[in-house]
């Protein structure tokens, strides 16, 4: 299913520019090869941390800056590269993020200091949340938007395991570097990339600062409680403010309005919450019900996060044949039996089992509400509704852990 610039109803050529009608074609897998590789930055330290904090003679919960800083890049860069796709093009935006993760995998490489390791990981996390948006963006059918979000969940279910195995056969550097992988699928992408900006706008430097604020704020709240809580209030009202007196700047209107791009990153909000909330809880009751060491806990998480991310894609792509409201039954139906099956059971099957159906519904709820929302916004807007979207989802991502700890 796929509709061109002039409007729903018109074919495309899959897997082709739709920023540019009439550019080269551009496979669906250097797509998910661009995107994929941010996932090593979320996940693929959480196995050597330990190695790092000893070679810098520092601690662990230290070194754990170094995956906030990531955590932080990917939430400010998602919506500001997308930005930046939408007034400059996307040959343009795909230079600018290519920089920012050579320059942040460089760091990380050739600096072992922790203030390096801290601002590369930073670097490279807005790099390639751009990278991944723009991925995303340059999408035309719901087969494609699956198969970028899979490769993001199957990436992130191995990430630790490969991170680990890159540390001892290199260096915990090497393994910091690895989101640079994505700089493989640039330089095939960005030959083929429209140079034609989507939005004809003013720049709103002012509303880039006031989301920019508002991301960081909302980043820091499972940290900082009443802080950041009170600040991401102010923020937001002060964003709000300033989206009516220019409804067509930095965060458009249009986007925000719409109810359905609204549900879609409320829902994706939430099983994103859900899945990598369990990916935490699971482990713990693992640990608690079993006698199995943290190794092969670890390993037996693999399973049902690849498995929920290889399902995605097939789950995606059969959306654009199924209504809407089957499909968010069923992703919000296999969510709330994952937390119901994790609350209820001690047995490590099922503990299991509860993970991948957290993991089917988040990684294939990216996807299809991905479409859904972009679906729901003007054609000029898609790059700015992707960027906000991927935001909620990221969220997401970063509230599950911190709910879970609290309760």
């Amino acid at each position: 299913m796929s509709e061109s610039l002039a409007g729903p109803g018109t074919a495309r050529p899959d897997n082709a520019d739709p920023t540019a009608p009439g550019t080269t074609r551009i496979p669906t897998y250097w797509l998910g090869l661009m995107a994929g590789p941010l996932s090593f930055g979320i996940a693929g330290p959480a196995l050597v941390l330990d190695d790092i904090a000893r070679d810098l003679s520092t601690t662990t919960g230290t070194v754990t800056w170094g995956v906030t800083a990531f955590g932080w890049g990917i939430a400010v860069g998602t919506p500001l590269m997308t930005g930046l796709l939408r007034h400059r093009g996307a040959r343009a935006a795909l230079s600018a993020c290519g920089a920012l993760v050579l320059l942040g995998a460089l760091l990380v490489l050739t600096v072992p200091l922790l203030p390096a390791v801290i601002i590369g990981c930073a670097l490279q996390a807005l790099g390639t949340a751009g990278l991944t948006s723009i991925a995303m963006s340059l999408t035309n059918s719901a087969r494609s938007m699956g198969f970028v979000t899979a490769s993001l969940a199957v990436v992130g279910s191995t990430a630790p395991l490969v991170g680990s195995l890159v540390n001892d056969a290199i260096n915990w550097q090497a393994t910091l570097a690895l989101p640079a992988l994505s700089l493989i699928a640039l330089l095939v992408i960005i030959g083929r990339a429209s140079t034609r900006p989507t939005s004809t706008a003013a720049f709103d430097g002012l509303g880039a600062v006031l989301l920019t604020a508002v991301v960081t704020a909302l980043v820091f709240v499972p940290h900082y409680p009443p802080v950041a809580g009170i600040l991401s209030v102010v923020t937001i009202a002060a964003l709000v403010w300033h989206l009516r007196s220019k409804p067509q700047g930095f965060v458009p209107a249009v986007v925000v309005r719409s109810p359905v791009f609204l549900i879609s990153s409320v829902l994706a909000f939430l099983l994103a919450a859900v899945n990598f909330g369990l990916m935490f809880a699971v482990p713990e009751a693992l640990s608690d019900h079993t006698s199995w060491s943290s190794g092969k806990i670890g390993v037996a998480m693999v399973w049902p996060l690849l498995l929920g991310g290889a399902l995605s894609w097939v789950v995606v792509a059969l959306s654009a044949k199924v209504g809407r409201q089957p499909v968010i039954i069923t992703l919000v139906a296999l969510s709330v039996a994952g937390v119901v099956l994790a609350s209820v059971s001690v047995v490590a099957v099922l503990l299991l089992l509860a993970q991948a159906l957290a993991s089917i519904a988040a990684a294939s709820g990216q996807g299809v509400f991905a479409v859904h929302s972009t679906k729901a916004v003007p054609d000029e807007e898609r790059p700015a509704a992707i960027g906000l979207f991927n935001l909620c989802y990221l969220l997401g991502a970063a509230f599950g852990p911190a709910i879970v700890s609290l309760l």
